[in-house]
């Protein structure tokens, strides 16, 4: 079976509140630029949006976004507008909100409770739709988030948004948030050798209570967005790697979804093979053996 014929449901589903998506899903921040947060070249447009056309055509349902996602040229919501609009109905877009830049692309303070509305809006807005399928609220150091989970809660209420999820939280904002609404996904740094120890103990955590559990940089690593480097934990990713035929990418997305079915996978891309790449993914079966390497790798890490 080439890359090419695997599609997204090759790693099963999950269902985020009453929301059924494939586990393997895709993530926009890299399709405006080469860059981190977009300070590096802006992306081809209609490579991008090239891009997006050929995820869904592939299978997925479940993509990751926000309307701080943009560069000097794009913007990663208004790319997803013009290339999948009208909208499927099986489509989920997930976005997050709390974080703020200005137009010049600078960070700006957290936004407020009563300015989260206009955050949504703005998502709103620029993805063309009445309401969002899920909403992350960010958190930006705050030592407790109940008063801006509480916001999008009544924001919910209201049905601009039908789902809420909380993004670089610990076990005590997920319980917080959890006394206020629903929460039908976590969104953490997540991946193999590159987390920190208390994000273990989280997913554990969301598989008890049936929550998703949607790590961002799982291919990084260690090293940071564009990866490791060399270190032992990539050693072992590499031999896997070459006993599969794959790339250390695959091996690092397969043994992320290993960890539960409650785990969802976002790798973002603005090149169509890795596109392929990474749904393909989701139809590699690590044996025990290697599972237990990597396994190793990663606590040790």
């Amino acid at each position: 079976m080439t890359a090419e014929t695997i599609t997204a449901a090759a790693a099963g589903t999950w269902t985020l509140g009453d929301l059924t998506v494939n586990r393997v899903g895709f993530g926009a921040m890299r399709l405006t630029g080469s860059a981190a947060f977009h300070h590096g070249t802006p992306s081809d447009r209609d490579r991008s949006i090239a891009v997006l056309r050929t995820a869904v055509e592939l299978g997925v349902d479940h993509i990751d976004t926000a309307a701080f996602y943009f560069s000097t040229l794009r913007s990663a919501n208004e790319l997803i507008n013009t290339a999948l609009a009208p909208y499927g109905d099986d489509l989920v877009i997930a976005t997050k909100v709390g974080p703020f830049r200005d137009y010049a692309g600078e960070w700006g303070t957290a936004a407020r409770p009563d300015q989260l509305r206009a955050h949504v809006e703005e998502n709103l807005r620029q993805l063309g739709r009445d309401h969002l399928d899920l909403v992350y609220l960010r958190r930006m150091r705050q030592d407790s988030i109940a008063e801006h989970f509480g916001a999008l809660a009544e924001l919910r209420e209201a049905g601009l948004i039908r789902h809420l999820g909380v993004s670089d939280v610990g076990l005590t904002h997920l319980e917080e948030a959890r006394a206020i609404a629903p929460v039908v996904a976590v969104q953490n740094r997540y991946g193999l050798g590159g987390t920190a120890p208390e994000n273990d103990a989280l997913l554990r955590a969301c598989g008890q209570l049936g929550i998703a559990f949607v790590p961002f940089y799982a291919i990084a690593g260690k090293g940071g967005e564009l990866g490791p480097k060399g270190d032992a934990t990539d050693a072992e990713v590499r031999a896997v790697a070459e006993a599969h035929d794959a790339t250390p990418a695959q091996i690092r997305i397969a043994w992320t979804l290993r960890r539960g079915p409650h785990v969802l996978a976002i790798p973002g891309t603005g090149n169509p093979d890795h596109l392929r790449e990474n749904i393909a993914a989701g139809a590699l079966r690590l044996t025990d053996t290697e599972l237990a390497r990597l396994d190793a790798a990663h606590t040790e890490a």
